[in-house]
């Protein structure tokens, strides 16, 4: 006897998509679907690349030993290792004005400030790219489930990663595109479109605060 009803998958997708685990704000991992608060049982966290890249296959390529000397070392680990840095530990995560956000490692840009929204991830976030980001697969169920590997096409270094949930981010530019460019901020350099200083993304970020009733008691010392 036929079911009296039937679910396709794409309907518990987004049944599971409207799930919210917990009312509290958290710091989520970029490679879960995220949305403020909201975290998604559906994904689970999957761990950076962490092979060395070759850069056999790109225009600019050196070296192991001359990466090490053009890059600094936090530089290195994410573009030259596939690493990935603390969340809100890159000063490009705030970085709000005008300009373009080129690879650290050869100067070919990669995201227009346009894109750039505020994911609260804690990582730069991008709705699109430019030409110069390779995106190693273009499997949409990948990129909404885990996430894609995103590239400089001119070096080969790892700068991040795009997920297909730009419809998480109502109000964004992602959620035009349907896409959101997970950035590491170390992996980049901000030049503002005035001509003012361009923005070395492994410089500090900004301290981002806790809410009041998660900050430590204040212990006044006592008199005499």
């Amino acid at each position: 006897m036929r079911p009296a009803f039937s679910l396709s998958l794409q309907t518990v997708v987004l049944l599971l998509l409207s799930v919210t685990v917990s009312p509290l704000r958290q710091n989520l991992s970029r490679r879960s679907l995220v949305a403020g608060s909201v975290f998604l049982p559906l994904v689970t966290s999957v761990a950076s690349a962490s092979a060395e890249i070759s850069g056999t296959k790109y225009p600019v390529a050196k070296t192991e030993r001359e990466w090490q000397y053009v890059l600094s070392g936090q530089q290195y680990n994410i573009l030259r290792k596939g690493g990935t840095e603390p969340p809100y530990s890159s000063i490009l995560e705030s970085e709000k004005r005008l300009g373009t956000f080129v690879c650290a490692g050869c100067r070919n840009p990669l995201f227009e400030s346009s894109a750039k929204f505020n994911s609260n991830t804690g990582w730069p976030s991008f709705a699109t790219a430019l030409e110069g980001v390779e995106v190693t697969s273009s499997n949409p169920a990948k990129q909404l489930l885990t996430g894609v590997e995103l590239k400089c096409d001119k070096c080969g270094g790892h700068l991040g990663d795009v997920f297909g949930d730009g419809f998480l981010f109502p109000g964004t530019p992602a959620a035009k595109s349907g896409k959101r460019h997970c950035i590491d901020g170390y992996a980049m350099i901000f030049l503002p479109a005035n001509g003012e200083a361009e923005v070395f993304g492994d410089l500090p970020g900004k301290k981002k605060e806790l809410p009041k009733w998660l900050e430590s008691p204040q212990i006044t010392p006592r008199d005499g």
